[in-house]
């Protein structure tokens, strides 16, 4: 089965102009054979980027579509060239994240089309998978277990130390984890690009403020609603699975340590 990245690349090579759709999971617009857009069901979209920062709303975007484009959208000035820039990137960045490492889905190209916000910058196809790969190795080197990425994000009750310094991504993240929302649905929600929540997610796991997930069950059926393994984000299939938080063994010896440390505490409160 032949991957997105690789179609994408022969695509580059001979200078196209359209959109590659990759089934219901997003489209890849090409001008010439560079990436001018990308957008991916997985990751929230420039116009949810858009509105979260207060620039305006989803709802006018959608309406610009249809009468002016990219071109009335900045000259009206709701929006800046930089601003728009910043979002586009964060958004083609994204997609690329998600949509490169697929294979299987019989992606079909699209000549001459062209996305409503393309056409301002441009991304080059080799630059795109480097940046990728960068992003997996920083994952895997925050926290090497691509299980939180599919999971809802669970804070601990309580803290497993006395102070704990975050990110304003991480803050943002907790307080808006309700106990059911993944990563993804997370910044959707928080109007973020996908992959700085996902990185502040497993650094918060690499810390320990993340509640462990619930057993899975021996036996039934997958609930209704979750999407199945082979389509979920394929940030590190080979990840090994590993509890969240530091490791703790059952030795004697640092037991016995965790116990007199206790008793101190206890007495100097």
């Amino acid at each position: 089965m032949t991957r997105v990245d690789t179609l994408l690349a022969g695509l580059a090579r001979e200078r196209s102009t359209g959109a590659l759709r990759v089934g219901r999971n997003g489209t890849i617009f090409l001008a010439d054979g560079r990436v001018t857009y990308m957008e991916c069901a997985q990751a929230p979209s420039v116009e949810r980027l858009l509105a979260a920062r207060g620039l305006t709303t989803e709802a006018a975007l959608r309406g610009l579509q249809a009468d002016g484009g990219c071109e009335r959208l900045l000259a009206e000035g709701p929006v800046t060239a930089g601003e728009l820039q910043y979002a586009v990137l964060g958004g083609v960045l994204d997609a690329a994240f998600f949509l490169l490492p697929i294979s299987g889905s019989r992606p079909k190209f699209r000549p001459g089309e062209r996305h409503w916000l393309g056409g301002q910058w441009f991304f080059d196809v080799p630059g795109l998978v480097r940046e990728c790969a960068r992003r997996r190795a920083q994952l895997a080197q925050a926290w090497p277990s691509a299980d939180v990425d599919s999971l809802p994000v669970r804070p601990l009750g309580r803290l497993p130390g006395h102070a704990v310094t975050l990110s304003r991504v991480q803050w943002e993240v907790l307080v808006r984890a309700d106990h059911k929302a993944t990563p993804l649905e997370l910044a959707k929600q928080i109007g973020r690009p996908a992959y700085p929540v996902l990185l502040a997610v497993r650094r918060l796991a690499a810390s320990g403020l993340l509640a462990a997930p619930d057993p899975a069950p021996a036996h039934g059926l997958p609930k209704r609603g979750r999407q199945p393994a082979a389509e979920r984000p394929p940030h590190d299939p080979t990840a090994a699975t590993l509890p969240l938080g530091p490791p703790v063994t059952g030795n004697p010896t640092d037991l016995a340590l965790l116990m007199r440390l206790k008793k101190a505490l206890e007495e100097l409160s």
